[in-house]
């Protein structure tokens, strides 16, 4: 059997198109972070007081917080293509995407307030 490079049934192509522009994204995100926490940070972040020193920078806030969003809404839809492979009832997929679409709405809206958080306290 053949796989294509095509959406699931069920998935849908602007899905499918956003978990694919999700994981190019998340590639150049992950590449900038492990370069400025890693290489460009003299000796990495290892501290506290690091990381808050860190945060202190507006355009970093604003990188991680959007690295956050690309890999919950990568990962969830991820997870979702795999439950599709369950082929699940429709009431049960119905379901599944307000579990998804509500946890992924709190990891993100926990993860954005410890950033500013944190970015608030230097």
């Amino acid at each position: 059997m053949r796989e294509s490079l095509s959406p699931k049934r069920l998935e849908g192509s602007g899905r499918w198109l956003l978990k694919i522009f999700t994981g190019l994204l998340i590639v150049v995100f992950l590449g900038i972070h492990f370069v400025v926490n890693h290489l460009v940070a003299p000796g990495g972040l290892l501290t506290y007081a690091d990381v808050v020193a860190y945060f202190q920078n507006p355009i970093i806030v604003v990188m991680e917080i959007s690295f956050l969003i690309l890999v919950v809404i990568h990962s969830f839809l991820g997870l979702r293509s795999i439950l599709l492979d369950l082929n699940p009832s429709p009431m049960v997929l119905r379901v599944v995407n307000f579990v998804l679409v509500v946890i992924g709405a709190v990891a993100v809206i926990y993860g954005a307030w410890l950033a500013l958080t944190i970015a608030g306290r230097g």
